[in-house]
């Protein structure tokens, strides 16, 4: 069960509980735990998600950041807006072969029409695996 904060729109609420992040995030089997605004937290597992070598694929951790920063930005964004992401990095720092790997979301900016965001990913020991930071674009809902 995701946490949201208290003062949360209840229709963002069911929006983000029902999507459970998009298609793409259900498949990686990522976990949101936490979402808001300016601090979120997410898990996903290493096993499913690995490349060639059986260590967790690259492209899985911008997965993990890019649903988590979306997430984020959407609830900063809140109804009657979307959010598009425009700018993505990763730098990876460590692999991990096994267990789950957990997402911290920082807001960075939170302004009127841009939401940057940094997340860090790190494996069950807390060891930092990648960074990957990401601008979103809010726009109105026509």
């Amino acid at each position: 069960m995701t946490i949201f904060p208290a003062d949360t729109d209840p229709r963002l609420v069911e929006i983000l509980t029902a999507s459970r992040g998009g298609g793409l995030a259900e498949k990686m089997g990522i976990d949101f735990l936490e979402l808001s605004a300016e601090h979120s937290v997410a898990t996903m597992p290493v096993e499913g998600n690995t490349q060639v070598t059986g260590i967790l694929h690259g492209g899985a951790h911008v997965v993990l950041g890019e649903s988590l920063g979306s997430a984020s930005a959407a609830l900063h964004a809140g109804i009657g807006h979307y959010v598009v992401g425009i700018e993505i990095n990763a730098s990876h720092s460590r692999s991990a072969d096994s267990g789950i790997v957990t997402a911290t979301c920082t807001a960075l900016v939170l302004g009127r029409t841009l939401a940057t965001h940094e997340i860090v990913i790190r494996d069950v020991e807390g060891r930092r695996l990648s960074t990957v930071r990401m601008t979103n674009l809010i726009r109105e809902t026509r």
